[in-house]
């Protein structure tokens, strides 16, 4: 079966590099802490915008910030937030900038104090990416634990809204539609939950 033929996820069928995300990245378990922090730092660039724009503009963002290594991202100063506002390749949000360098900081303490961030996000879920029963809804109380706990270590744009799209794009959370080819991809252990609306 070529790719045209299969069926996925409606959200991804109407653009070329969506649908290139979705077959190979959406949805898989992460389990890298450094890859998860990207990610999550994405997430927060993402509010109020579409995902398409963050994914054209995420070899710039690498770029921009040193490869997402967070013990490179702690030591930008003004200056390098003040190249970031006039860099055209990524989302120039002052806020948005600030609260990266803030969370490199954080990402960098857990890691002096032994704490991995991959084990402190999985931790919240049980482990074990969940296997959505029912519509697929803005939030969970699963996203909002994880918001919270984000929040209460310093975190910013963790809401529980762009916390739940994490947990999607990361496979703590598998919301692939019933027909995705990818739904059930590898067999991988999951376990179902239903939330009703």
């Amino acid at each position: 079966m070529n790719k045209k033929e299969k069926s996925r996820c409606t959200w991804a069928e109407s653009d070329a590099l969506l649908r290139d995300y979705h077959d190979t990245e959406w949805g898989v378990p992460e389990r890298d802490s450094r890859a998860l922090w990207e990610l999550l730092m994405l997430e927060g660039f993402q509010a109020g915008l579409a995902w398409i724009t963050v994914l054209r503009k995420r070899d710039a963002f690498r770029k921009a910030f040193k490869g997402f290594d967070p013990a490179k991202v702690v030591r930008f100063k003004e200056a390098d937030i003040a190249g970031l506002l006039e860099n055209p390749g990524i989302i120039r949000s002052r806020a948005k900038i600030e609260a990266t360098i803030q969370a490199a900081r954080i990402y960098v303490e857990m890691q002096k104090a032994g704490e991995d961030f991959a084990a402190f996000l999985w931790e919240i879920v049980g482990g074990t990416p969940i296997l959505l029963q029912g519509s697929v809804p803005a939030q969970t109380p699963l996203s909002v634990e994880m918001s919270n706990q984000l929040k209460k270590r310093g975190f910013k744009f963790v809401g529980p809204v762009i916390v739940y799209a994490f947990m999607q794009a990361a496979g703590m959370v598998n919301d692939h539609s019933p027909s995705c080819f990818r739904r059930n991809a590898g067999g991988r252990k999951q376990i179902a939950l239903y939330f009703g609306l």
